[in-house]
């Protein structure tokens, strides 16, 4: 993009971004690790289910995330993922336990789902890996402080 400066509208941002995955991709791949860690197996129904999409559209973008070598089926629909797959998946589950805690921490809260949601595709890894770093700072001097 031009100079850092400039203003562009958010679909501006998007045109130019150069990552492999949409955020829409993000979030099906993010489900699928997700539900890797608390099952051996995920089919394409069950993952539409827990994304609350038509069967249809979840094959339809695990085919999209198979094509960029993200995932692999096996037999009888099962979804893996691949080791490209699994290290993407497994930052996007790093970036979204980063992006709850510090906003539960900042609310007050117990659930911040929709709002990590809505924002997590738009932060990338310098900032996360600040928030981190922020988050186990407030963490230890809390500690400290009790």
């Amino acid at each position: 993009m031009g100079n850092r400066n400039d203003f562009y509208t958010q679909k501006g941002y998007e045109l130019h971004n150069t990552d492999d995955l949409t955020a829409s991709m993000e979030d099906y791949l993010e489900m699928i690790c997700r539900m890797l860690k608390q099952q051996d197996i995920v089919r394409i129904q069950e993952l539409s289910e827990r994304l609350h999409v038509k069967p249809s559209s979840a094959s339809k973008m695990v085919n999209a995330l198979k094509e960029r070598g993200y995932l692999s089926f096996e037999k009888y629909g099962y979804l893996t993922v691949t080791p490209k797959g699994r290290e993407a998946g497994n930052y996007l589950l790093y970036r979204h336990n980063v992006l709850h805690e510090f906003l539960c921490l900042l609310n007050d809260s117990e659930n911040e789902l929709e709002q990590v949601e809505k924002i997590e595709h738009f932060i990338d890894r310098r900032t996360i890996e600040h928030l981190q770093a922020l988050l186990d700072e407030l963490n230890s001097s809390t500690a400290f402080s009790q």
